[in-house]
């Protein structure tokens, strides 16, 4: 690897951008965070905007790349260092499985939680993008009932993903626990990656606070 091979995260501490980070850690590629204090609204900064136009993290420039959007930035990672294994290549049986699932997590898993969490109904099924929340949990069960990792038996990218979404909502009380979430949620999410980006993610959402707090 050189220099040039370097991937910038742009990242906040506390938001969707420590999932891509613990990506980073398990793919072994070489990174820089670019951390945003989103206390203080750098994300709304004019440079910011240039980088994702809706303020958002995660974002990553790899070479002449930007990308935004969570599940495109999991693909791209995965696919981009291929050596950790982490990506099912075109051509393999569970590729669709890999893709299908990486974008179902953005597609209808999320929006399916925001409007639980905000207590409302979902619009009628023939213009819902998820169906209903419980169609939804069902399926994600039902994947991990049948098989050891949401892609099939191999640990993925994906995995990452639905790990440490699944410990966090989990967490919050928006997805119910099962002893299926339970083993899977251990499986994925004890790793010494996660452990490792968690400790620094507080180390630095602390520093923000404080650094907010001194400039208002």
């Amino acid at each position: 690897m050189t220099a040039s091979d370097r991937v910038t995260l742009y990242y906040s501490p506390r938001t969707r951008a420590k999932g891509v980070r613990v990506l980073l850690e398990e793919l072994g590629a070489p990174y820089d965070l670019h951390a945003l204090n989103m206390a203080k609204g750098e994300q709304r900064a004019p440079d910011y905007l240039v980088i994702n136009p809706l303020g958002k993290v995660p974002a990553i420039r790899h070479g002449d790349a930007l990308v935004t959007e969570q599940s495109a930035i999991y693909i791209y990672l995965a696919d981009a260092f291929p050596d950790a294994g982490l990506a099912l290549a075109i051509g393999e049986p569970d590729r669709g499985a890999f893709l299908r699932w990486i974008v179902f997590y953005s597609s209808c898993f999320e929006p399916a939680l925001i409007d639980k969490s905000m207590g409302r109904e979902p619009p009628p099924a023939s213009r819902s993008a998820y169906g209903s929340f419980e169609t939804v949990i069902d399926a994600i069960q039902s994947n991990l009932s049948a098989q050891a990792f949401m892609a099939g038996d191999r640990f993925t990218a994906a995995d990452l993903l639905w790990g440490g979404a699944l410990r966090l909502m989990t967490g919050f009380g928006l997805v119910p626990r099962t002893p299926v979430f339970d083993a899977y949620i251990e499986k994925t999410t004890s790793r010494p990656s996660f452990r490792k980006v968690a400790e620094e993610d507080e180390i630095m959402a602390a520093a923000h606070d404080e650094e907010a707090a001194g400039a208002a």
